[in-house]
């Protein structure tokens, strides 16, 4: 009887290039979940977005999917040195200060697309080169 060795979860599922992907979204607590099943992330105070990457085009979207492409300029114009042929990322752009802060009012007056100031925070990466990974464990898509 042969043996035949199954492809690596790693790869995700070959898929064709979603359209946008509903977020899912952070809830407010009291307190902080501990043990191995949690991740923390800082939040940030800016717009969440997604960036979809594929057929030579780059758009960004809001979390209500919105594109946004045009305010966001200068993230569409970095997400060319992302090395994949096609990905979508979900982040927040933000504009950092100096000391590492955010503030979502300076933001807002960065909105007009021609701001150099603006940068994505990228937290998971949902579709890369192909494949669907949204069911591969988030710690391996942060990785």
């Amino acid at each position: 009887m042969a043996f035949q060795r199954k492809k690596p979860d790693a790869l995700g599922v070959k898929a064709p290039l979603p359209g946008f992907i509903a977020p899912a979204l952070a809830s407010a607590t009291d307190r902080v979940p501990s043990g191995e099943r949690w991740i923390h992330e800082i939040k940030f105070d800016g717009y969440r977005v997604q960036v979809h990457l594929a057929n030579e085009a780059v758009k960004v979207f809001t979390r209500r999917g919105h594109d946004w492409t045009k305010r966001f300029k200068k993230v569409a114009d970095d997400a060319w040195h992302i090395k994949a042929s096609s990905a979508i990322i979900d982040g927040e752009i933000v504009v950092p200060a100096t000391d590492g802060s955010t503030d979502f009012s300076v933001l807002q007056n960065e909105l007009k697309g021609k701001s150099t100031k603006i940068v994505l925070v990228a937290f998971d990466l949902l579709y890369l080169n192909g494949r669907d990974i949204r069911k591969l464990p988030l710690f391996q898509r942060k990785a």
